[in-house]
């Protein structure tokens, strides 16, 4: 690489941390190991050489190279590969957030009608909030997973209601809890007709939008109170690491069949789809769980950070230059 092109690298991620992460300059040079000087040349280099608009125009060389080695190497369609360096998981995953929104918007931009179906997870709602309003009215969102609560609220997990608010676009809530009562209270509600619906409206969808959770003591199912801390432990035992809309996945990238898939109530999801599938995610916590998705094909398309990128294809730093 020549000189000025790892200046401008250099640039260009001291601008990320800079512009997206809310990084200050001394952050900057303590992450990149330079004076707080060299750091402020650096943010104001990005800025001369137009490398800095609305979103940053200079692509890491690196960044690149990995996103294409996971293109290569899962059979991905799609690959987004934010810096991550030095960087601590709020930061990476606004990272994140922000080319999730870039990819979103390549997909809502178009003109002719899309059905747009919507997952969960902390990471995608995070993208969904960056994402510029765009409107197109003709578009539908549709929910892939129950946002309501077991007490009859909607929760968090109610996503895909902020992109139909970006897009001005009809959205099509699934109306029943993530995990039903029973297997017998999991048949009244998939057996509704507006159920039944907006499932056949899902399953038609142009894209489709999710989030990985792993599978652990702090996994988002547990902390928001969906499964138990002995449902969390099953499921652990069973070899189960990563989550997607409640489906449950081990590390060779199977499902994990347990209790809870009778009281499932949520679109059902399938390896090796023919239409775009688009995951969001990153962060030390996540690599095992984005491995797992990506060995079953569950994704055809990934916006994750540099370490877990390098991770995911075995590098060591010295050999992903």
């Amino acid at each position: 690489m020549a000189r000025n092109d790892r200046k401008l690298d250099q640039a260009a991620r001291a601008a990320w941390m800079y512009y997206v992460a809310g990084k200050t300059q001394h952050e900057i040079a303590d992450i990149l190991g330079t004076s707080r000087q060299v750091a402020q040349r650096l943010v104001a280099l990005a800025a001369e050489n137009g490398l800095v608009n609305v979103n940053i125009t200079h692509p890491i060389a690196r960044c690149m190279a990995l996103a294409g080695k996971l293109q290569e190497r899962f059979g991905l369609s799609l690959c987004q590969v934010v810096p991550s360096q030095g960087m601590d998981n709020a930061s990476i995953n606004q990272m994140i957030a922000v080319t999730g929104a870039e990819v979103m918007s390549q997909f809502i931009r178009q003109e002719e009608p899309q059905i747009i179906a919507v997952g969960s997870g902390r990471t995608l709602r995070a993208a969904i909030e960056e994402l510029t309003e765009i409107e197109r009215p003709q578009h539908s969102c549709v929910s892939l997973i129950g946002a309501i609560a077991a007490d009859g609220s909607c929760t968090r997990y109610d996503v895909p209601l902020w992109m139909a608010e970006k897009t001005q676009g009809r959205y099509f809530i699934l109306p029943a809890p993530l995990f039903a009562d029973s297997a017998q209270d999991r048949a009244l509600w998939c057996n509704h007709r507006i159920y039944r619906t907006v499932t056949e409206k899902a399953n038609q969808a142009d894209v489709t939008f999710v989030g990985i959770g792993q599978i652990d003591q702090h996994c988002p199912l547990y902390a928001d109170g969906f499964i138990t801390r002995d449902e969390v432990n099953a499921l652990v035992n069973e070899g189960a690491v990563a989550e997607m809309i409640g489906h449950f996945i081990n590390r060779q990238g199977a499902r994990v069949s347990s209790e809870l898939d009778n009281r499932l109530t949520s679109v059902k999801l399938t390896a090796q789809s023919q239409t775009p599938i688009i995951a969001f995610a990153g962060g030390k916590d996540k690599y095992q769980a984005i491995e797992a998705v990506l060995a079953g094909k569950w994704i055809s398309g990934l916006v994750t950070d540099e370490e877990t990128a390098m991770m995911l294809l075995n590098l060591s730093d010295s050999t992903s230059h």
